[in-house]
């Protein structure tokens, strides 16, 4: 179900990064890169309501008795500052949208920095943590060097990479879409994982074939690690605020021992005149990915929340 009645495109661009980058919002959602990426897994869509613009989304991780329900981004500010009787005004509008359509309203994936602002405007509404979507923050030059004790076996890894493959790092462009689409296909195929999974992974190959085909029209950072002239590694993200990059996606195969250390430390690098920091999204409460985000040693976890009527 889309909740408001336009949809992310590279045609709105423009006015969408206008709200997008109004304010220093820091969270991974909240960029125009990621938008398009997961506009239709996620079923985006958009409307501006008084001051503000409002994006509205599903989330196939949140579910209620089986069903996945619609949410609300924080609201979007053109001019960096937020008016607390306006950002009511605007709130209350939004959820009549949701009420007319039968659907409970909520914000979610709301910053911290923002959740204080709306408390201020709704005091009505309470929040809760929301760990598993805290976005993993780094600082872009610790990824790149792997000093210390706590990189030792990062290091290692990348080390045995590097003294062991003929390889090469380079820029992707949209003319690598269709060797890209070979190695998500391959990438895939090696996957073991139950039927739902599956079906979310085929759902991301069609996000990706959009993304590969539209990395300069959208304003992607992507890089590939070829090995014998072949694709086995990539890594997409995007620009967010004035010196962040966040890194959407990073896929590599673990046939060669050290290509996921090598894919991050050369997309980095590709990336570090542009972005002191990388936002490596969230690990959406899975053990294992929370475990790898964390031995990467981020500087800051932010801190994400969801926010209902009481």
């Amino acid at each position: 179900m889309y909740m408001f009645d336009n949809r992310i495109s590279i045609d709105n661009r423009e006015l969408l990064e206008e709200y997008l980058n109004g304010y220093e919002y820091k969270t991974s959602g909240l960029s125009f890169s990621a938008q398009y990426m997961w506009r239709d897994i996620n079923r985006f869509s958009w409307d501006i309501i008084g001051d503000y613009m409002c994006i509205s989304g599903i989330s196939h991780l949140e579910l209620e008795d089986g069903i996945i329900l619609p949410f609300m981004f924080p609201p979007l500010t053109r001019t960096g500052e937020y008016d607390k009787d306006s950002l009511r005004e605007t709130i209350y509008k939004a959820k009549e949208r949701f009420d007319k359509a039968g659907q409970p309203f909520s914000l979610r994936l709301v910053p911290f920095h923002l959740m204080e602002i709306i408390k201020e405007a709704c005091p009505e509404m309470s929040f809760k943590d929301d760990r598993p979507n805290y976005d993993y923050i780094y600082l872009t030059q610790d990824l790149i060097d792997l000093k210390g004790r706590a990189y030792h076996g990062k290091k290692n890894h990348l080390n045995f990479f590097k003294r062991t493959y003929d390889y090469e790092y380079v820029v992707m462009t949209s003319d690598m879409a269709d060797e890209a689409m070979v190695f998500i296909d391959e990438f895939n195929k090696r996957k073991d994982v139950p039927a739902h999974e599956m079906e979310m992974l085929k759902m991301e190959e069609q996000a990706m074939e959009d993304v590969f085909k539209n990395i300069e029209a959208v304003g992607y950072s992507a890089g590939a690690i070829l090995i014998d002239g072949k694709i086995e590694a990539i890594a997409i993200g995007g620009q967010l605020g004035k010196n962040t990059i966040t890194e959407h996606v990073e896929k590599a195969n673990v046939s060669f021992r050290g290509l996921y250390q090598a894919i991050n430390n050369e997309f980095c690098q590709n990336v570090a005149s542009r972005a002191k920091y990388i936002n490596r999204e969230e690990d959406m409460g899975i053990p294992n990915l929370r475990k790898a985000k964390l031995s990467y040693k981020p500087v800051k976890l932010l801190e994400k929340y969801i926010g209902i009527f009481k």
